[in-house]
């Protein structure tokens, strides 16, 4: 596409006009960034596959409105002769071209709906498009912001946006591309408007800047850009601030004044300071931008993009340099050797937490100042991995490690099959309940061994509540194949006995006796599995390297307890597990 040299001015006369009207784009050729748009509506124009409804979507200021007027111009002209057809490149001198670029062809109608949202403002289109257009080859509704249109008003559309008379044009421009019902996309031809990229924004500014015999420097219109997020009518009220409060030329200071913005150079310094530990070299640099005017939030903003540039030159050296200044480059192949990918992603998460502060506190230089602190002090901590390495490398010789399952609890003397529960069921992951192995019958129907069984019979049939009453509401007594004497728990239904012994016949073809008992029996199978978890949480606590570890991070936990056996198939960061030669250990919630 062209830059900004192929724009069209809307008039070169009268009162001045901001640079975002004069220099609004007056072809397709004119727009920048929207290649594949401009594709689109090329071939569909040349191939005479119009759609009758088009909706156009993307942030504010990427050119919606003037690409919907553009193609009512695409569709109506008529070229300079009068004999031309829709074209995606009209003339901009026939009648219909000037008229639409003037606002005031009786054809082309435009819609705020921003103001206009009820059904009444619908009616009038509903009424309108019953009869042919007066002078143009359609006649073009162009609706803006169509998302704040009420609900009535979408419901009073749908039908005319579906079955257009073919003499009818629907263009639609919103920003809240979710708020439109899906019944009115589906009936568009939709377009994504892209945000324009920084280098593609610098370039334009620069070449508009020449037209208006501006001097403005490199690094001002690097800021411009930036500032502009992809948006090319925000990047032009900038210039045009920026014109005005240098008079004529415009420097870096200047416009970093005009935005709050905090100077590059000490930014990179700032974050070579914190991240070395220096926080009093950090607190001077950024209390001296605050009182030259950076915004407080602005530097930890500034922060927060250093921080991703270095994370992605650690992992991508050769993309993250392209086009940036040579001392930049410098500075960050200087620094990023020294720095770790946890203590990088460590570092955004503080200051992306620090920056919520710094916007919320009524302080914000303050807020910014404690931000650079923790950030500082967290720069000299060990990452816990590296803590536990030294732990290990300094501590005695190794004591017994927890075993892989904690031991089970020796069962009440009145039953047998409790403890097969306890010992399968003590897992720190507690849920599902294990597989049983459950021998079949001569018929091919499986025969319980132990309660544990039961319960997991229960599971493969999907009888979800009667597991869950044997796993929490009943106490074993005794149990041995075809007999079970049980003491129901308060919670347990009054047909619960009857139930089990009904079921344990469907799906063993044996009759099995199933009684209440008054003898206290085992507990639950979850007070079971609760104390096993207790017993071995216990156990973790007292593993020397996890004193230690609590010892070094005061106020950490150990939030779970990880098998070892089990990570080595699903493996977990260093970061996040300590790991101690097989041994068992928790996670820490620091």
């Amino acid at each position: 596409m062209t830059d900004g040299t192929a724009q069209i001015p809307e008039t070169t006369a009268g009162p001045y006009r901001v640079l975002a009207r004069k220099y609004r784009p007056g072809t397709f050729a004119a727009l920048i960034g929207q290649e594949p748009m401009v594709r689109t509506l090329k071939n569909a124009i040349d191939s005479g596959r119009l759609a009758h409804a088009f909706v156009l979507t993307g942030v504010r200021g990427v050119g919606k409105t003037t690409t919907a007027r553009l193609i009512a111009r695409a569709l109506n002209c008529v070229g300079a002769d009068g004999k031309g057809g829709p074209t995606v490149d009209p003339c901009g001198v026939c009648r219909q071209c000037l008229a639409i670029a003037e606002s005031r062809h009786v054809d082309v109608i435009e819609m705020d709906a921003a103001s206009r949202t009820g059904i009444d403002d619908i009616r009038e289109i509903i009424d309108g498009v019953r009869y042919a257009p007066g002078d143009a080859r359609y006649k073009i509704y162009i609706i803006d912001e169509v998302h704040m249109l009420s609900k009535q008003a979408f419901n009073g559309l749908l039908k005319t946006l579906e079955e257009p008379p073919a003499h009818v044009k629907f263009i639609f421009a919103t920003t809240e591309i979710r708020k439109v019902p899906i019944t009115v996309l589906s009936r568009c031809q939709r377009f994504d408007l892209r945000r324009i990229e920084t280098a593609t924004l610098k370039q334009h500014f620069a070449s508009l800047a020449a037209l208006e015999s501006v001097e403005i420097d490199d690094d001002a219109l690097a800021m411009i850009a930036r500032a502009a997020d992809g948006s090319v009518r925000d990047g032009l009220s900038l210039m045009d601030q920026a014109i005005s409060h240098g008079a004529g030329k415009v420097d870096a200071a200047q416009v970093r004044d005009m935005l709050g913005l905090a100077d590059r150079a000490r930014v990179l310094d700032l974050f070579e300071a914190v991240m070395g530990g220096d926080i009093r070299t950090g607190l001077a640099n950024v209390r001296e931008q605050y009182n030259a005017g950076a915004d407080p939030a602005a530097i930890i903003e500034d922060l927060l993009g250093v921080t991703h540039w270095l994370t992605q030159m650690k992992l991508a050296p050769e993309a993250s340099t392209d086009g940036l200044p040579e001392a930049e480059r410098k500075f960050g192949e200087k620094i990023v050797g020294g720095l770790t990918m946890p203590s990088l992603t460590r570092a955004w998460q503080m200051l992306l937490k620090g920056l919520e502060e710094t916007r919320a506190a009524p302080a914000p230089i303050s807020a910014a100042e404690m931000v650079l602190i923790r950030l500082a002090y967290a720069a000299d901590l060990p990452s816990p991995a590296d803590l536990i390495r030294k732990l290990q490398g300094a501590s005695a010789p190794a004591v017994s490690a927890a075993p892989a399952t904690a031991p089970a609890a020796p069962p009440p003397s009145g039953g047998n099959g409790g403890a097969s529960a306890v010992s399968q069921g003590g897992s720190a992951r507690a849920e599902p309940m294990p597989q049983a192995d459950l021998q079949p019958q001569a018929s091919g129907l499986p025969q319980p061994r132990t309660f544990l069984d039961i319960v997991a019979l229960a599971v493969e049939q999907k009888e979800g509540v009667l597991e869950a009453h044997l796993i929490d509401n009943v106490h074993l007594v005794r149990f041995q194949p075809g007999r079970i004497e049980l003491r129901p728990g308060n919670r347990a239904p009054p047909d619960l006995i009857g139930k089990l012994s009904q079921r344990l016949h469907e799906w063993t073809g044996v009759r099995w006796v199933v009684t209440v008992s008054r003898e206290s029996g085992e507990p639950t199978l979850r007070e079971q599995r609760q104390a096993a978890e207790r017993q071995r949480q216990d156990e973790v606590n007292e593993h020397p390297l996890v004193k230690a570890a609590l010892r070094a991070f005061p106020g950490a936990q150990v939030t779970s307890i990880i098998d070892t056996a089990a990570a080595e198939a699903a493996p977990m960061e260093a970061d996040a597990v300590i790991d101690a030669d097989s041994d068992e250990l928790g996670e820490l919630d620091l």
